[in-house]
């Protein structure tokens, strides 16, 4: 458990300066540990791992490459984006546990709504019957960690049809509004919050 952690819900900020903030963040001389709750407005993400030919049509939303892990994915206003920046030695956790802890806590926030949700082996995030209903990716730099986790919530999801999300053809998303229909975006910030606190 960090004493030091700090939650920061930061509402609908730009992608770009975010990731700038982040990258920033990490390299400060006093490093504060801190777990920021936010959303983005429309924009398809590249990471490290990701192949172009995973869009197939953006349309009018912005392409960025990012210095996350991962395939491609999409963020909007709906879906929760959760970044960690963590000093992982600290809590002495491998990258592999930290992600592993991340995706056991989306089980948990899910299960709290009565979502059972499921792994898919080699896979990373979390889905319900077999739907994406949340993306992993992440980044270690010097033994911090940065980017996170993006849960959907109650957004549009018909950009996720212009990609193949994650780099799978044919792979479908959900979101919690599928299944809880009077859940809000301020509820499940404040539940991650929450179980956030008695995890990490």
């Amino acid at each position: 458990m960090l004493e030091d952690l700090t939650f920061k819900s930061l509402g609908l900020v730009n992608y770009h300066e975010t990731i700038d903030l982040m990258r920033s963040h990490i390299k400060e001389e006093n490093f504060s540990n801190e777990i920021w709750l936010l959303e983005h407005p429309p924009i398809f993400t590249l990471g490290t791992a990701a192949d172009k030919k995973h869009i197939l049509n953006a349309k009018d939303i912005p392409i960025v490459q990012s210095d996350r892990g991962g395939e491609v994915t999409y963020h909007g206003p709906g879906q929760l984006v959760i970044y960690f920046l963590l000093d992982i030695k600290k809590l002495d956790f491998s990258p592999n546990k930290l992600v592993s802890t991340i995706q056991n806590f989306i089980k948990e926030l899910l299960a709290d709504l009565s979502i059972n949700c499921n792994f898919i082996k080699d896979s990373p995030g979390v889905y319900v019957n077999n739907k994406k209903i949340a993306s992993v990716g992440m980044r270690i730099s010097k033994g911090r960690s940065y980017h996170g986790i993006s849960l959907n919530v109650d957004m549009d999801l018909k950009p996720f049809t212009y990609i193949n999300p994650c780099g799978y053809e044919g792979l479908e998303v959900t979101q919690i509004k599928d299944f809880k229909d009077n859940i809000t975006l301020n509820d499940i910030t404040k539940l991650a919050i929450k179980k956030l606190e008695s995890i990490i």
